[in-house]
């Protein structure tokens, strides 16, 4: 009878041993999703799982650590300018959003991109550079009665609309490249800078986009004053100097923006070269008490930057709003430096998001505009009619956008030579780790979380993904 007791006793230790094995053993699989310069493996998730151990047999080890924790992510994504959109809508309907449900969806075979940029007007990657209240030489409309959307309905919103009808919840940065003509100093879209007499006009001309937009249910979360403020060389484009700038925020676009508008303000938008741009309109109280943060490119500078800002204010964010990452369908695929450089390193220095450019351009680089437009830069994807190609954007930021979710926070992790990391705590808990391997030659390593080790090993100038 003792014995029969002892028997029925172990049945449920027996039972609950199992289910722990069970549980042990989903817990310690670990995906790795792997891009190789090669091209053998693009965003391949590696058939044989990962899993932790209790000792490493590696002396280099990557240490990730969710008790120190960072800023919350926004998003990662690209830019939808205007040629993008043209490129997009010229797709047969079927196709095209087929192609948009694998950039925005959440399914097993989409990247989940979840932050946009859009231009304010037209952009350099447009056909032909526009504004919102474009009039002959000679004309001004200081009350903004011949404003419209008009230049945008055939491309830009149509898909905005699509996007979000895929993904309701995405993220959206409006950036101008230049205000009317009318309103500046050489009276052209290319150069010039903003005439005082019309620092209200141009706030009065930003609110009504962005109310124009949200009446087509396209809400902005964001706006940057100025694209590239210290650069007259795009076509179109605005010089709009650091006290200007301010001025503009403290005395028109900050007070503007208090009626009825949620949408943030960020300053800048250009390379961290310049920090003194950012720093002397933070140190403005009467601007920077409208401003959100702080946007920043990557084409000229050093990211550290960005945590020398964030250093001096810390309650102000930090944004990667554009970053060139061009790179097409041939030769070696150079994604290791590219996600050392910007993804990685941005967010490693206090950035909330990252945003490439630009989404999509044609076998020719284009469109674009004349006289200024970038002839040199390749989209995440080509788009030749019906056909897709993807390029190193796209896997560049794949790389984070289908792994990161929004609201995730950035974790410590660290780096070794040639190594270069990025950790992130998902809502759900699930950890991402990215690894660059710059090296021209394979690294095998370990990576250390709660005490536990796994093994991997990492072709040359390759970059994994490790979710667990």
């Amino acid at each position: 009878m003792h014995l029969k007791h002892s028997a029925l006793w172990l049945v449920p230790v027996v039972v609950i041993l199992h289910a722990f094995s069970i549980a042990q053993e989903q817990r310690e699989a670990i995906q790795m999703w792997l891009t190789t310069a090669d091209r053998s493996a693009l965003l391949s998730l590696q058939a044989s799982p990962l899993h932790f151990s209790a000792s490493s047999n590696t002396q280099l080890v990557i240490d990730v650590n969710d008790m120190a924790q960072y800023q919350r992510m926004e998003g990662f994504g690209l830019a939808v300018t205007g040629g993008s959109a043209q490129l997009l809508m010229q797709m047969d309907p079927a196709r095209r959003e087929a192609l948009l449900e694998e950039l925005f969806g959440t399914k097993s075979d989409d990247i989940n991109i979840s932050y946009i940029r859009v231009s304010i007007g037209s952009s350099d990657m447009n056909d032909h550079p526009y504004t919102y209240d474009d009039l002959h030489p000679g004309q001004t409309d200081a009350n903004l009665d011949n404003f419209s959307l008009v230049p945008d309905r055939a491309d830009v919103i149509p898909v905005l609309k699509e996007i979000l009808s895929i993904n309701p919840q995405i993220k959206i940065l409006g950036s101008p490249w230049s205000a009317p003509a009318w309103m500046k100093t050489n009276d052209k879209l290319k150069g010039g800078h903003l005439k005082p007499q019309y620092y209200e006009a141009y706030a009065k001309y930003l609110m009504k986009y962005v109310e124009a937009m949200r009446a087509e249910g396209i809400t902005l979360d964001t706006l940057t004053v100025e694209n590239e403020p210290l650069n007259p060389k795009n076509t179109p484009s605005m010089v709009m100097f650091a006290p200007e700038e301010a001025a503009f925020i403290a005395k028109n676009l900050g007070p503007a923006f208090q009626e009825g508008i949620s949408t943030k303000i960020l300053l800048y938008d250009h390379n961290p070269d310049v920090p003194s741009y950012a720093l002397s309109i933070l140190a403005n109280p009467e601007a920077s008490k409208y401003v959100a943060g702080t946007a920043f490119h990557l084409y000229g500078g050093d990211v550290s930057t960005l945590t020398a800002v964030h250093d001096e204010y810390p309650n102000k964010s930090l944004y990667m709003t554009e970053q060139d990452v061009s790179g097409g369908s041939e030769g070696p695929l150079e994604i290791a430096e590219a996600v050392r450089r910007v993804p990685i390193g941005s967010v490693r220095n206090w950035s909330l998001n990252v945003l490439l450019w630009n989404l999509a351009s044609d076998p020719h680089m284009g469109p674009h505009t004349n006289d200024g437009g970038c002839t040199t830069c390749i989209g995440a994807i080509t788009v030749d009619g019906n056909h897709v190609t993807r390029n190193l954007a796209y896997y560049t930021i794949a790389h984070f956008s289908k792994f990161v979710g929004r609201g995730s926070v950035r974790i410590a992790s660290s780096e070794a030579e040639q190594l270069a990391t990025a950790a992130f705590v998902n809502p759900d808990h699930k950890i991402v780790l990215v690894v660059s391997n710059t090296a021209n030659f394979e690294r095998t390593f370990s990576v250390r979380h709660h005490g536990e080790v796994f093994t991997t090993t990492l072709p040359e100038e390759s970059v994994a993904t490790y979710v667990w």
